[in-house]
């Protein structure tokens, strides 16, 4: 105990000077094209991005989507989009979700700085879905597009308790062997459709 308390003490001496906070308004990094930005960083992250023209576009486009066109168990969140046969209302055990193959829900809004996109748990009644779906795709406008994640955080509001977070790429780690591995922890493939306008 003497050596413990020799040693705090010797750590009170020292003091280090106070530092100020890093100031926040500074000219952060914007792009003269949002979308393709957003598209060129999620590819980079192991996603992969859809320009689409509407709903109906979405649906030719999944057709050609090899995880989606061989998904038994598909749940869509998005009216007239996905050929959903997954009634979440339906299940009241957020683990029976676990064999859901093809997910689709609405983004918020979009990062082109690191291809995240905000999610919520806003008329989703199990969260866990974003996670325990093999695959994932999201939809989101164009217009809904911010240049950085300073931006990003001027967009959410917590007035109320409730579910939020970024989604960039599929589910991935590389502490495996320093490997990168897809899929990993989560979902094995993010798509990421983009609307010229919301729907």
């Amino acid at each position: 105990m003497e050596s413990k308390h020799h040693i705090l003490s010797a750590i009170r001496q020292h003091k280090l000077d106070g530092r100020e906070l890093p100031n926040l308004g500074q000219d952060w990094i914007t792009y003269d094209n949002l979308p393709e930005q957003f598209a060129t960083m999620l590819e980079s992250v192991g996603g992969q991005c859809v320009f689409a023209n509407d709903p109906a576009d979405i649906n030719v486009q999944l057709t050609q989507i090899p995880a989606y066109t061989e998904a038994t168990r598909i749940c869509s969140l998005i009216d007239g989009v996905g050929d959903s046969n997954v009634d979440l209302n339906a299940i009241d055990d957020p683990h029976e979700c676990d064999d859901i193959d093809f997910a689709i829900f609405a983004g918020q809004f979009g990062v082109a700085e690191n291809a995240a996109i905000w999610v919520t748990d806003q008329n989703l009644k199990h969260r866990v879905l974003y996670f325990i779906a093999q695959h994932i795709a999201l939809v989101v406008p164009t217009a809904r597009i911010v240049d950085n994640m300073h931006q990003a955080y001027e967009q959410l509001s917590f007035a109320e308790p409730g579910f939020g977070t970024f989604i960039s790429g599929p589910s991935k780690t590389a502490d495996i062997e320093q490997s990168l591995v897809i899929g990993a922890h989560g979902a094995r493939s993010l798509t990421v459709f983009l609307l010229p306008s919301a729907t």
